[in-house]
């Protein structure tokens, strides 16, 4: 009844922040313009889940033309403020907010006796044990120096946590993690410090944080002519788009992205995280054997920002890693039980400081570590392009291991021959205790556009090589290698008549092929299993987009389909756009997975949701693999 009462009032709420919908401005010399918006977006997930998002937004944009001053033949300034409020962590707190989460179990897959050490006893399959009561302990007989297991339940209790992954299957005897899934003001642990912190104001009301997310814009632009060209310099806050194709950022990698808002189900420009940065642009027009020119150097100067992935307890959390790390951050922290470990079908209880992720190292403000780029574009014989050029941080993690670290399998205080014993915190190799780092990248890539009359199509693509992004290898030591990787997409927009269903308007079908190949990939048999990268060398993956448009483009029909070779998955999103009039606008859709969830990888099941790199970001872009059940 209590929920039913907040719901009531939170969309009361909801529909009197509606009515108050902002109305445009513009001065009598029409120099300054203010407009603005307000939208409520509500979304409801099956299976039990109930609401996932309640979230109300307010935006004002505004922009002051001054005109000319000084050495600029013109001079702008444009903002953008937005507020949110997302209900969904009141009325849905069973499930998103300060009551999220309960007490977890784990089944055991079963190990026979003898597996863990002379004179172990067998683990019969099937039984179920809770977090924190593994049959792994301290004093087991059957383990190297009598073992150095266990952790404090009464600091790291069985209660608000989940099962790692269990949107995506369930407790199925194989290797599983718990996640604390309250907010962090709630529950603190498994909150990495500076990253993944977010407590229920925050989460609630992101844009108010100490970033001042709020201002979505605010920046100043203008011309100065030369002789033979016009300087373009814009400098503040801003988003600077790089790429000519939708969806997947192979050159769009310029502005983080928010991908706990809604993950890729909102436009890219109200998820990219604005930044401050400068641009100089030379502009020639047409020049020699080019119908126009213009080269931009460009130079982001505020303090890095990685995406925003989302943590454990929150409605979007990207590919399950913001649950991850807040559960590794725990073993760490804390110690926790990792079902299915020792002997593949015990629940083993680690200490603190055995396994995990010790800390998030974000990059300080350095001018050597600011982001640098150069973009050559322009149009030739009527095929626009552009040659680029970025030197970056990786706005996506990388789990870097060789950290110091306990190793209970050696016991506490025993020395083994090579004296060492498993209470000293010391490097380990191939020990799965980490650091979260955010390594430099170098992108060089391209991109063209152009029409062919004869097909009434018009063409695009993108084509990047990156030099230094990271991923997860388990034959190497620390646990990742460096690989080169390239990354394209092709695209094609063609308007078609359907007559049996609109003999006056064209449906748009936009169609785009995404591909990465990992130049550096390495894979091998091994006797318990492939080891290596668990990344895919090469993927592709489609998608296919057809909008109608009716009642003079008032309302528009469309569909967004996507493919993934590899993982021979879909998602299928259809939706309806009608805009009632000027002041109103109502959106309908759904979202339908199709798929068999996440894949295995025999050496490195604690570590497949680790790996950082552009596919697995646009995998979970298009198959929101988070919500694979929902």
């Amino acid at each position: 009844m209590n929920r039913l009462k907040k719901y009531f009032q939170a969309a009361i709420a909801a529909l009197l922040f509606s009515a108050c919908t902002a109305q445009a401005y513009e001065s009598e010399d029409g120099s300054f313009t203010a407009h603005g918006y307000i939208e409520n977006a509500t979304y409801q997930r099956f299976h039990g889940v109930g609401l996932s998002k309640i979230r109300n937004t307010g935006q004002v944009e505004v922009s002051k033309d001054f005109g000319a001053v000084g050495l600029f033949s013109s001079f702008s300034f444009n903002g953008t403020l937005r507020g949110t409020y997302d209900a969904v962590y009141d009325v849905n707190d069973d499930e998103f907010g300060d009551n999220a989460g309960a007490p977890i179990s784990f089944t055991s897959g079963g190990v026979p006796a003898g597996v863990l050490g002379p004179g172990a006893p067998a683990v019969p399959a099937g039984i179920t044990t809770p977090w924190g009561s593994s049959i792994v302990t301290a004093g087991n007989p059957g383990l190297p120096g009598g073992g150095g297991f266990g952790f404090n339940v009464a600091n790291n209790p069985n209660e608000g946590l989940a099962l790692l992954g269990s949107r995506l299957h369930g407790d199925d005897g194989g290797v599983l993690l718990g996640v604390p899934v309250r907010p962090c003001d709630v529950d603190p642990r498994g909150c990495i410090d500076g990253y993944l912190d977010f407590d229920s104001d925050e989460l609630k009301s992101p844009e108010f944080n100490d970033r001042a997310d709020f201002i979505r814009e605010a920046y100043f632009s203008g011309t100065i002519p030369l002789k033979s060209s016009e300087l373009d310099i814009s400098f503040g806050r801003q988003q600077v788009v790089w790429g000519r194709t939708d969806l997947f950022r192979v050159l769009d990698v310029i502005n983080p992205v928010d991908f706990s808002r809604n993950n890729i189900y909102d436009e890219l420009e109200d998820i990219r995280i604005p930044m401050g940065i400068l641009t100089i642009e030379n502009r020639w027009g047409a020049i020699g054997a080019f119908d126009d020119l213009n080269l931009q150097f460009l130079w982001k100067w505020e303090k890095f920002r990685p995406n925003k992935l989302g943590q454990g307890g929150t409605p979007n959390s990207i590919l399950d890693a913001g649950s991850f790390f807040r559960a590794m951050n725990n073993c760490w922290e804390n110690g926790c039980t990792v079902s299915n470990f020792a002997g593949g079908g015990a629940q083993t209880d680690f200490p603190a400081h055995s396994i995990g992720i010790r800390q998030a190292v974000l990059p300080d403000w350095k001018l050597k570590e600011t982001d640098v780029g150069l973009k050559l574009e322009g149009i030739y014989k009527s095929v626009g392009f552009s040659l680029n050029a970025l030197y970056y941080t990786s706005q996506l993690p990388s789990l870097r291991g060789g950290v110091p670290a306990v190793n209970p399998f050696l016991g506490v205080g025993v020395p083994f021959p090579d004296g060492q014993t498993g209470g000293e915190e010391i490097p380990r190799d191939y020990l799965i205790a980490f650091d979260i780092e955010f390594p430099r990248i170098l992108l060089l890539g391209g991109s063209a556009d152009f029409y062919v009359d004869s097909l009434k199509t018009a063409f695009r693509t993108e084509v990047v090589y990156t030099n230094g992004e990271e991923f997860a290898d388990t034959t190497n030591p620390r646990l990742f290698s460096r690989s080169p990787v390239v990354r394209y997409v092709f695209g094609a927009d063609r308007p078609t008549f359907i007559p049996f269903l609109n003999k006056n308007r064209a449906f748009l079908f936009s169609a785009q092929l995404f591909g990465q190949h990992i130049l550096n990939h390495h894979l091998e048999d091994a006797p318990l299993g492939k080891i290596g990268m668990p990344d895919w060398k090469d993927n592709w993956i489609g998608t296919l987009l057809v909008k109608g448009f009716y009642k003079n483009d008032q309302l528009s029909p469309q569909v967004i389909m996507a493919y993934d070779v590899r993982a021979q998955a879909a998602a299928i999103a259809p939706s309806i756009d009608w805009l009632i009039n000027d002041n109103w606008r109502l959106q309908f859709g759904a979202n339908i997975k199709l798929g068999t969830g996440a894949r295995s990888f025999d050496d490195i099941v604690l570590l497949m949701f680790s790996h950082h790199s552009q596919e697995q970001e646009l995998l979970a872009q298009v198959l929101d693999w988070v919500d694979m059940s929902h």
